[in-house]
């Protein structure tokens, strides 16, 4: 992947979670999931100018997050601490994904980070290091750098490929930030749901766990899922929220469903990713 340069815009793709289930929780208070992750073609995107000094700039700075604690930083210092690396970088990101939207934007542009100054340090981290260095970040940021749609188990980190048939899926997007701490701390979250085998799982098997937490603490994507629900019964939140979605075997049905969104109803349409666009670079 020797195209990949200084030059390039390097995408950081959304995922949605085809089901999401609670199975357990861990003594740590980690809870334990099982969901299958699908990359769709939407995305942030960031570039990277190398510096003559050791430092990490964030360039577009997010308001509200301090540049010390924004993901891409802490990526990007995490991968020099792992190397030993004493280069540096300046980081722009195009910043596209909603946060608290449940399509995993932070932790998709902290892996494109990590993906993207590996490759262009030259510091020859493999996957599976980077996946470590990923965890520590956030519990989605492994499954970006594995770049792959799988079927994730534990608290991120266990993953069984699979084999995804071409979908479109329609996307909403309720104007709230769901917080992931207060739906998995809530004391009505179910965490019981009974475990499935991978080779078990077929597409449309399952449900989120989290959605009914979200809905009831969230009345903006209990409204937006229902509205959805009526046009598609298979509709289901992503994540822990805000954004709900319904996937369509033709492009066609979902441009069906958006035309009918009532006026002001954030909703867009995007296609499954067959694996992320990184998968492939070293």
């Amino acid at each position: 992947m020797s195209d990949w340069n200084w030059h390039s815009a390097w995408p950081a793709p959304a995922k949605l979670n085809l089901f999401l289930h609670v199975v357990g929780r861990r003594a740590d208070g980690y809870h334990l999931l099982q969901t299958v992750f699908r990359f769709i073609d939407r995305a942030d995107t960031l570039r990277f100018a190398p510096r003559d000094d050791d430092q990490i700039v964030l360039a577009t700075p997010i308001p509200g997050v301090p540049a010390d604690t924004d993901l891409t930083v802490r990526a990007a210092r995490l991968l020099q601490q792992a190397s030993g690396c004493r280069q540096g970088a300046t980081i722009h990101l195009d910043k596209q994904l909603p946060m608290g939207g449940g399509l995993g934007g932070g932790s998709a542009d902290a892996a494109t980070v990590l993906l993207a100054l590996n490759h262009l340090w030259q510091t020859n981290l493999d996957r599976t290091a980077l996946e470590k260095i990923g965890l520590g970040l956030g519990a989605d940021v492994p499954v970006f750098v594995h770049g792959r749609n799988t079927f994730a188990e534990g608290v991120g980190e266990a993953f069984t490929d699979v084999e995804l048939p071409p979908a479109s899926y329609l996307v909403l997007h309720p104007e709230v930030h769901v917080p992931t701490a207060a739906i998995f701390g809530a004391t009505d979250l179910k965490r019981d749901s009974a475990a499935i085998s991978p080779a078990d799982w077929q597409p449309g098997q399952g449900h989120n766990d989290l959605e009914p937490v979200a809905c009831a603490r969230f009345p903006a994507v209990a409204e937006h899922l229902a509205w959805l629900k009526s046009h598609a019964p298979q509709a289901m939140m992503t994540g822990s929220g805000a954004c709900v979605f319904a996937g369509f075997a033709r492009r066609s049905e979902a441009e069906a469903v958006l035309a009918r969104c009532p006026p002001g109803m954030r909703a867009w349409i995007a296609d499954g990713l067959a694996e992320h666009p990184l998968a492939k670079i070293r």
